[in-house]
């Protein structure tokens, strides 16, 4: 008996060690991990407000690391799921003509792809918001659920040149590996926040396509402003690189119209200030979906969202970061529904465009509160 038990324990020890050495081999040598700063650009970032002893920090004390009761509660939710966290069916989306992108020369328009990726045509220039087209948030497709709907608006093949991509931060929910690859020859310059960069020259973007920016930096293409402004979350596509990149929100502006993208972020006092210096915002999207009560200084919940709306004095707001993926333990409809009922109550113009839907920030009618349902 004791032998059989010595030869199971060994049996064990095996295949932990086989485990643990497959983790090391897929961490370091799988491109999706991205790339790390060099000591020269660490250099640039100690100049930044935002930097500390080799890490990117919030304005606030964001309380990042879980307590073990805290690890206890999100294990009991992960054990017994809500019901309902995704579709019971595939999400229908609205399809682009191709052709229709490369023409459009009419008021500025945006088109959601889900989650929080947006093709926004503005002033007859194309931009990318955080290009997610992947099938799954994660860095294998095993260690994540499916998008929720087959098919997207219009496949990264068929996009025309794209003038600018902006990158919020560097989660795989917002920073796909396999999108850039695809998007990469035909993508005139990435924007991101400090240190995002070395993602994409990891992936062999060129660095002279590429410009890092701190909170409140500004670069300007053709006659639009980009601005890089603050949001309350971290980073990380590692074990143990954590706070190593910056995170942000972004402020589009042309001469007569001003977008906000808010990024991930917890409600904080930045919204206001972003509002104070920026607004008032013509159109707005607004973080609202994979919230828990276990990281709610870094996700808003949607009743937060509704008021950071009124903070940034925004005119129209469209709720964003769900109806793509599963990241959270809340029913997939959730947010949407508890967003729609604060934002009456706060009498804030929200719309809930189908994915795929041509959004205007004037007069916009695709607001279809049943759509999801």
């Amino acid at each position: 008996m004791i032998k059989i038990l010595k030869k199971m324990g060994l049996i064990i020890m095996s295949l932990l060690l086989l485990l643990f050495l497959t983790i090391v081999l897929f961490v370091n040598f799988s491109p999706e991990f991205g790339g790390s700063a060099t000591k020269e650009q660490k250099a640039i970032y100690v100049k930044s407000d935002n930097y500390e002893e080799g890490k990117f920090v919030n304005e606030q004390d964001v309380k990042l690391d879980m307590s073990f009761s805290d690890m206890r509660k999100s294990l009991v939710g992960f054990f017994n799921p809500i019901p309902n966290t995704t579709p019971k069916n595939d999400i229908l989306v609205k399809s682009i003509d191709s052709l229709d992108i490369v023409t459009y020369k009419d008021k500025t328009r945006l088109i959601w792809f889900g989650h929080s990726t947006f093709l926004i045509q503005m002033e007859q220039t194309n931009i990318l918001i955080d290009p997610m087209f992947g099938k799954v948030p994660a860095p294998h497709p095993m260690l994540g659920t499916n998008r929720f709907s087959k098919k997207l608006p219009i496949e990264i093949e068929k996009l025309p040149n794209i003038d600018a991509v902006l990158i919020s931060h560097d989660h795989y929910d917002h920073l796909d590996y396999g999108s850039i690859q695809k998007l990469k020859d035909k993508v005139n310059m990435f924007y991101v926040p400090l240190g995002v960069g070395a993602h994409l020259a990891e992936w062999d973007i060129p660095s002279d396509r590429i410009i890092e920016l701190d909170w409140w930096q500004e670069a300007k293409v053709e006659n639009l402003t980009f601005t890089c402004t603050p949001a309350q979350h971290f980073s990380g596509r590692g074990l143990t690189d954590r706070s190593n990149t910056l995170w942000s929100s972004w402020v589009i502006q042309s001469e007569s119209e001003s977008i906000f993208f808010s990024g991930d972020s917890g409600y904080g006092p930045h919204f206001k200030e972003i509002g104070a210096k920026f607004g008032p915002f013509d159109f707005a999207m607004m973080e609202c979906g994979q919230y828990n009560e276990l990281w709610s200084e870094i996700h808003m919940f949607p009743e937060e969202t509704a008021q950071a709306a009124l903070d940034v004095k925004a005119k129209m707001v469209m709720p964003i970061h769900w109806g793509a993926f599963k990241l959270g333990m809340h029913s997939w409809t959730e947010p949407v529904e508890r967003i729609s009922l604060k934002a009456k109550e706060l009498n804030v113009n929200l719309i809930t465009p189908r994915i795929g839907e041509e959004i205007k920030i004037t007069n916009n009618s695709n607001n279809d509160p049943s759509w999801w349902k």
